[in-house]
C-alpha cells in the first residue's frame, strides 16, 4: 500500500483558499475513485469534492469549518500498489510533474513521499505549493491534534489504549449532523438515530445536546421573558459567501465614486403585456415576470447607451466598453448575496431570457451556482421590490459601471390621459460609477428603460 495526499484543489477564478464545510468520509473508510469525500465552499459556490483515488482513508488533516489554502493537504489515502496510478488531469494546468514537500500540521507525523504529479479531481486541481510560512487558519472552538492512525483528537485528550478490539462501526449520519455534533461536542456514538435505518439527524443531535430541564429554586424577575427572548448574543464566524461579499462591497464602495438617479414609472402596460403573454402558446411554460421585462428593457436601452456597459481599468489606465451584455441578477440566498450573470443576454429573446434567469436564481438558492456563472458580469439588476421596498441606492458589483434596482409595483393614483386613475407604478433606482458614466448618460439610459416599461411598443424605435 502507498499513501497519497489529497490537496485542496484550485476551484477556479483565481481563488487562493476555500472553506472545508464538512467531511463525507472518516478515517478507515473505503472510498472509490470520484466518490464525494467532502463539501467545500469557495468565495461564491458550494462544491462537492470527489476523490481522485480509490483506497482507504488514512488521515484527515483539517476539521470542518477550516479555511485551507489551495494546494495544502486535506486528506491522505492508502492506495493499492498494484492499481496505483496518478489520474489524468481533467482541467487546467499542464501534464508536467512537480515535487512538493509534505505540509506540516499540528500533531502531524513524518509523511510519505508526496506524489510527483499534480493531483486532479473533478472540480479542478491545485498547483504544488511551496513550504509556506503563513499559518493555516483554524476553525473556532477546540484545538485538534492527530493521534495514531490519523485520528483527530481534541486538545488535552489521550487516545484509547489498543486492547485488540476491532474498530467500532461508525454511527450512521450525514455531514450536517456530524458538523453540528462537532460544534456542540456531542459523541455521535452515544446518540440514537431517528432517521431511516437509524441515521442520526440534526434534530437527534440537538435533542441529545439539550440540557435536562431543571427550573431554578427561585426565578429572578423577568426570567421567563428573557428565556422566551432567546440568547443574549449569537456569534457567527465571518466566512464563505458572507466574508467575500463584504470584502467586495467595501472595495466597491470606497473605490468607485457612486452616484444615483431615480425614476418612477407607470408600468401598467408592461403588467398587462405579462398577463396577455401568459396566454400565448409560444411563451407557455416560461417563467415571465416583471424582472424578466426590466431585464429585457435594460438590454435594449444599452444598445443606445453603451457607456453603462463598461468598467474602469485602473492598471491599464483605460475605460473598457463591452460589446456584449452579461447581465448580473442579484439573488438573496441563505448563504448570502450572489450575483450570477446571464451570458450574452442581449442576444436572447424574451423566452430565452426568462429561462436563463430562472435557471440562475434556482441554482443560486440551491447552492449549486458554478464559478463560471459568477464571473465576467458587465452590468447588474437587483429586485428589491420583492421585499416590499420602493427604492434604494445599490452598491456596484465590483468591476461594473452600473446596477439597476427595481422597486415594488404598487397600485396608486396616477395621472393618465389628463385624468387621475389607479395605475401600477414602480420606481427604478440606478447607481453608477461616476468615473465611467456621466450624469447625462445615466439619466438618458434610465429614461429609456422607463419608456420601454411604460410603453413596450416603443422598443421598435430603439432597435
Amino acid at each position: 500500500m502507498a499513501v497519497r495526499e489529497i490537496t485542496m484543489p484550485d476551484l477556479g477564478e483565481g481563488l487562493t483558499e476555500s472553506d472545508l464545510v464538512g467531511w463525507n468520509v472518516a478515517v478507515g473508510d473505503t472510498v472509490e475513485q470520484n466518490q464525494v469525500i467532502a463539501e467545500v465552499e469557495t468565495a461564491k459556490a458550494l462544491v462537492q469534492l470527489p476523490s481522485p483515488y480509490a483506497g482507504v482513508v488514512s488521515r484527515l488533516f483539517v476539521e470542518p469549518g477550516t479555511t485551507v489554502l489551495v494546494g495544502a493537504p486535506i486528506m491522505s489515502i492508502a492506495v493499492d500498489d498494484a492499481s496505483e496510478s496518478d489520474p489524468a488531469p481533467t482541467g487546467g494546468g499542464g501534464p508536467e510533474a512537480a515535487e512538493k514537500p509534505a505540509a506540516k500540521g499540528p500533531g502531524s507525523q513524518p509523511a510519505e513521499a508526496a506524489p510527483t504529479a499534480r493531483t486532479s479531481v473533478l472540480v479542478g486541481y491545485g498547483p504544488p505549493v511551496e513550504a509556506s510560512t503563513r499559518p493555516q487558519r483554524r476553525a473556532r472552538g477546540k484545538a485538534w491534534s492527530t493521534g495514531p492512525g490519523g485520528t483527530l483528537l481534541a486538545a488535552g485528550t489521550q487516545p484509547e489504549e489498543n486492547s485488540g478490539r476491532t474498530r467500532p462501526e461508525r454511527p450512521k449520519s450525514f455531514p450536517p449532523a456530524r458538523k453540528l455534533a462537532h460544534e456542540l461536542g456531542v459523541d455521535l456514538a452515544l446518540v440514537a438515530g431517528s432517521g431511516s435505518d437509524g441515521v442520526i439527524t440534526r434534530d437527534d443531535v440537538l435533542q441529545f445536546a439539550a440540557p435536562a430541564p431543571s427550573p431554578p429554586p427561585t426565578a429572578p424577575p423577568h426570567a421567563h421573558a428573557a428565556s422566551a427572548r432567546g440568547p443574549r448574543e449569537v456569534r457567527t464566524p465571518i466566512a464563505g459567501v458572507r466574508k467575500h461579499t463584504a470584502a467586495a462591497m467595501v472595495s466597491s464602495a470606497f473605490t468607485a465614486p457612486h452616484a444615483s438617479a431615480f425614476l418612477t414609472v407607470d408600468v401598467t402596460p408592461t403588467i398587462e403585456l405579462l398577463a396577455s403573454a401568459s396566454q400565448q402558446r409560444s411563451l407557455a411554460g416560461h417563467r415571465l415576470t416583471i424582472l424578466t421585462m426590466v431585464a429585457k428593457a435594460m438590454t435594449v436601452a444599452l444598445r443606445r447607451h453603451r457607456s453603462l456597459n463598461s468598467r474602469w481599468d485602473e492598471g491599464a489606465g483605460e475605460i473598457v466598453q463591452f460589446g456584449y451584455v452579461n447581465l448580473g441578477i442579484a439573488v438573496a440566498t441563505a448563504r448570502g448575496l450572489l450575483v450570477p450573470n446571464v451570458k450574452d443576454a442581449d442576444l436572447m429573446d424574451l423566452a430565452e431570457l426568462a429561462d436563463a434567469i430562472s435557471r440562475l436564481t434556482d441554482a443560486a438558492r440551491a447552492g449549486t451556482t458554478s464559478p463560471a456563472d459568477l464571473a465576467a458580469g458587465t452590468i447588474s439588476i437587483t429586485n428589491i421590490g420583492v421585499f416590499g421596498i420602493d427604492s434604494g441606492t445599490p452598491i456596484l458589483n465590483p468591476g461594473e459601471a452600473a446596477i439597476l434596482a427595481m422597486g415594488a409595483v404598487r397600485r396608486q393614483p396616477w395621472e393618465y390621459q389628463d385624468e387621475v386613475a389607479l395605475r401600477s407604478v414602480m420606481t427604478l433606482s440606478l447607481s453608477f460609477d461616476h468615473r465611467v458614466v456621466d450624469g447625462e448618460q445615466a439619466s438618458r439610459f434610465l429614461v429609456d428603460v422607463g419608456a420601454i416599461l411604460a410603453d413596450p411598443g416603443v422598443t421598435i424605435t430603439m432597435v
